[in-house]
């Protein structure tokens, strides 16, 4: 089947991706479980001397507290791009799975939507992980591990959706290095994630705020630390809207590329 239906039955595409995911569940929770020990450890010993206070919100903040919503959405933004590019790519290209499900009554919409969804339930995984590190650190409120999780899943889903979209564009893996280096670095670089956008250049804060993680890392700072630079509706509304675009801008490449 493969006709514009959507239906619940794509809570079986996350079901089977889950089932498969719980053989290496053990190794994969090690990352955002030790990354924010890392990262706090290399900024909180190291730069935080030399930085001292942020200003950032109206408000003061160390350099570790003021990084650490940062590095929770950085997470939702890599477990959500990666998982539907180059995991998609390998059950697309090489496991041939899409091609199975497509032989059932599932829609190819349902199987998209289904791997858009498990990407921003590995998501919402790790910013809750990431989140119970920082808070035992005192890096962030212990109220935020559960606050946090509409924002990991809205996240998930905006950055699944761009990843499964660039899959369905993308002719052969070795290829992903490509928006990884020109979009996925810069983002991580340039999005507020380790110096408040406000301090750079009229020209170069209004591009940072056109990126998806710069919001991703706004509604992380307004959870986790009560503070922040942009409109929390405003992030909202631009992540809803940047997940609706390339959910069908993803089922549509999708669609050009398996059905034939």
């Amino acid at each position: 089947m493969t006709g514009g239906a959507v239906s619940w039955r794509f809570v079986k595409v996350w079901r089977r991706n889950l089932w498969t995911y719980r053989r290496i569940w053990k190794v994969s929770f090690l990352t955002p479980l030790l990354e924010p020990l890392f990262f706090v450890a290399a900024f909180g010993l190291g730069l935080s001397g030399f930085i001292g206070e942020v200003p950032y919100g109206g408000r003061h903040f160390d350099y570790p507290t003021f990084i650490a919503p940062g590095l929770v959405a950085t997470a939702m933004m890599n477990n959500a791009f990666f998982e539907t590019t180059y995991a998609s790519f390998v059950r697309m290209y090489y496991q041939k799975t899409f091609d199975g499900m497509l032989a059932t009554p599932l829609s190819l919409e349902e199987i998209m939507i289904g791997e858009i969804v498990w990407a921003a339930t590995k998501s919402m995984a790790a910013a809750c992980l990431m989140s119970g590190v920082l808070a035992v650190l005192g890096f962030v409120t212990p109220w935020s591990i559960v606050a946090i999780v509409p924002t990991a899943f809205l996240g998930g889903v905006a950055f699944g959706a761009v990843g499964l979209w660039i899959t369905g564009l993308t002719p052969h893996i070795e290829m992903f290095n490509l928006p990884i280096f020109l979009v996925v670095t810069p983002m991580f670089l340039f999005s507020g994630t380790f110096f408040p956008v406000s301090t750079l250049p009229a020209w170069a804060g209004a591009a940072a705020r056109a990126f998806p993680l710069y919001h991703l890392v706004e509604l992380c700072r307004r959870m986790q630390i009560g503070a922040g630079e942009y409109p929390a509706w405003g992030s909202a509304a631009y992540l809803i809207g940047f997940a609706a675009l390339f959910t069908i801008c993803a089922v549509r490449a999708m669609k050009r590329r398996l059905i034939r």
